[in-house]
């Protein structure tokens, strides 16, 4: 049987309201943290966002992330940003990214699949 006497809509602002506190989690597990390891190593990924791909690029310094920025999406063609230590492209190209820092002198690495 059912349970009938939960409360699913009232326009009487008299009732209290259940409470729900979401548990916090730590910065490493929350969306969109990466835990990417520091051994000069460029990772290089794609993500589906907001129903287009972007290209992320993880480890960049942050005295070099706005020239790089600048460079990659020059190249691309595209638009994107760099914020938070993170450099994104929209659209897929991580070939063309990895491509760029292999010619530069750097090493860089697909992540993910």
């Amino acid at each position: 049987m059912k349970d009938e006497g939960r409360l699913v809509y009232s326009t009487d602002g008299s009732l209290p309201l259940p409470r729900y506190d979401a548990p916090k989690r730590p910065a490493s597990q929350r969306k969109g943290a990466a835990a990417v390891p520091d051994d000069g190593v460029l990772r290089v990924g794609c993500e589906r966002r907001r129903g287009g791909s972007v290209t992320l690029v993880y480890g960049l310094a942050p005295a070099e992330l706005a020239q790089a920025a600048g460079t990659l999406k020059r190249l691309c063609g595209t638009g994107g940003t760099a914020k938070d230590g993170v450099l994104t492209l929209q659209g897929d190209h991580r070939d063309t990214v990895i491509g760029h820092f292999a010619q530069s002198g750097r090493r860089a690495k697909r992540m993910g699949g």
